[in-house]
């Protein structure tokens, strides 16, 4: 046992000794007595631009005398970390065959981390190349616009989180989060994720981690068959069979699903075998940009560029007659990329390092879309993204040059170039200045229009002048949900359980692993590994 010691207020040139100094003094405690203090938290309170400071929580491990009387200060509470401990049902049936997992994005990498620790050897088939190798395919099509449709910034080892700034900022509070923060810690990231507000990762700092994680899943007698897509589910009598890959069949009474959002071909063919889907609904619009030092002037003022102080970022929401437009996925210092995964159809997103030292800052702005706007068959909305996609590809001159248009031109329907504003586009293949309002459905651009206005009310030059959009970002959630039970398993199929975002379970890196951790406890707690021939 432990306390935590919250509401420590720092000055931004105060250091972490000095935050521990206050802990230690509002706790009471002799430093004699004191095993061991660590940050908890730590966050930027910048609501009042001429008073920015540092909030925090600190963890002090002390002789329990000390701690029980520190807890009469009400800031002062006893803190018990949450530790999972994962535990084979020893009276579960045997497996036949290694569990099967479809996809290794940070779904699959974690429920694939947890079932070979536990014995399980799983076998994970990864539409896309390892990590190393689709790196060398991405660029290729930033730079020559060649698309590969089987490995690209949708498709590969890590998912799509590979190619982004790494947020593992979640809304969820499940105990699962922190097991998932300490184990990326422990496989290259940063320390600072497991304290800081926001923590990020950065794209460069990704690729080593989900390498790391594959290489243990391995050691440990798991599987991870690269370049090989799961074209059908099979399912007999209402239970799973196996999975017919481009490589051949693999058999297994057990398969996780944990495809990313863009798996279309294996939505259709889950729906061909009878799989319980819902339509849900998503998100659609644009990557805007403006000057990152814009954004840090208009979130910290006079404090703007001070080094104790992150890279400014922003979260922005408006709703209207039953419907949301928000900013998504902020990249700060970032780059707008290239993030297609099928001929024709031209899709953006943002990335960014973990220095995230670039010039421009850029965020998803999108509206949500429902059945009112793409109708109610199940697989409408995957169409409705195709038509959108394939909009912006004609508009880019049937090429992968993005179309792009000044937030001026935009809001005033005008003719304003995007060569007379100061932040100039960073999407890699270059981009078609074009009418990005005839792309949407008129009530869509028009809320973008309109949440653009209030924005920018909000945060000074979120959408002045100077700023730019680019076109289109339609991958911001599963279209489609594949319904499960109380037990994870789809409905009415044995064996199958459906994880993560493609199937409408999660919402980013961290919310997706925790259902990857989910689905391999619902495993464990039924199965016991069975004896690899």
């Amino acid at each position: 046992m432990a306390i935590i010691v919250s509401n420590i207020k720092s000055e931004l040139q105060q250091n972490c000794q000095d935050i521990f100094d206050k802990a230690v003094k509002l706790s009471g405690i002799d430093k004699k007595y004191i095993d061991k203090i660590y940050l908890a938290k730590s966050s930027v309170d910048a609501r009042k631009r001429n008073n920015i400071h540092i909030v925090s929580s600190v963890i002090i491990q002390a002789d329990k005398k000390s701690e029980n009387r520190a807890l009469k200060n009400k800031d002062i509470k006893l803190y018990e970390k949450a530790n999972i401990q994962f535990k084979v049902n020893i009276d579960g049936k045997p497996m036949e065959n290694s569990p099967v997992i479809v996809g290794f994005g940070p779904a699959g990498m974690f429920a694939g981390l947890i079932l070979a620790r536990m014995g399980y050897k799983p076998i994970i088939v990864e539409r896309g190349a390892q990590v190393e190798e689709r790196v060398e395919i991405v660029k290729k099509f930033w730079t020559e616009g060649k698309l590969n449709t089987e490995t690209n910034v949708q498709f590969g080892e890590g998912g799509a989180g590979t190619f982004s700034d790494g947020k593992l900022v979640t809304r969820i509070t499940d105990h699962r989060c922190a097991f998932v923060m300490e184990e990326l810690k422990n496989h290259g990231a940063p320390e600072e994720i497991l304290y800081k507000q926001k923590p990020h990762v950065g794209t460069d700092l990704l690729r080593n981690i989900v390498r790391s994680i594959r290489e243990e899943i391995i050691s440990l007698g798991g599987k991870v068959l690269f370049n090989t897509r799961v074209d059908k589910v099979y399912i007999k009598n209402g239970k799973v069979t196996g999975v017919c890959t481009s490589k051949g069949d693999i058999f297994s009474e057990t398969v996780i699903l944990a495809t990313g959002h863009s798996a279309r071909e294996l939505f259709y063919s889950l729906k061909d075998s009878k799989v319980v889907l819902e339509s849900k609904p998503f998100s659609v619009g644009v990557r805007i940009e403006q000057l990152q030092k814009v954004i840090d002037k208009g979130l910290y003022g006079e404090f703007a560029g001070h080094p104790a102080l992150p890279k400014g970022e922003y979260q922005l929401s408006f709703r209207k007659d039953n419907r949301a437009v928000y900013t998504f996925c902020m990249c700060p210092g970032g780059v707008v990329v290239p993030s297609a995964s099928e001929d024709g159809r031209l899709v953006v997103n943002g990335m960014s390092y973990h220095a995230r030292d670039g010039i421009n800052a850029n965020s998803a702005i999108v509206v949500s879309v429902d059945e009112r706007d793409f109708g109610t068959d199940i697989m409408a909305g995957i169409e409705f993204q195709r038509t959108l996609e394939q909009s912006a590809y004609k508009l880019g001159g049937n090429s992968w040059r993005a179309p792009a248009q000044s937030v001026k031109s935009f809001k005033e329907r005008s003719m304003y170039s995007i060569s007379k504003c100061n932040v100039k586009p960073t999407y890699a293949y270059g981009i078609e200045e074009s009418d990005m309002f005839s792309i949407f459905p008129q009530h869509v651009s028009d809320m973008l229009k309109h949440g653009m206005e209030i924005f920018d009310n909000k945060l000074k030059g979120f959408a002045d002048d100077n700023s730019i959009i680019t076109g289109v970002e339609t991958r911001t959630s599963s279209p489609i949900r594949i319904t499960r039970d109380n037990t994870y398993q789809a409905v009415g199929i044995k064996g199958l359980y459906p994880c993560g975002e493609g199937a409408g379970y999660a919402g980013g890196i961290t919310s997706a692993a925790v259902d990857g951790v989910r689905i391999a406890e619902a495993l464990i707690n039924t199965y016991k590994p069975c004896k690899i021939k």
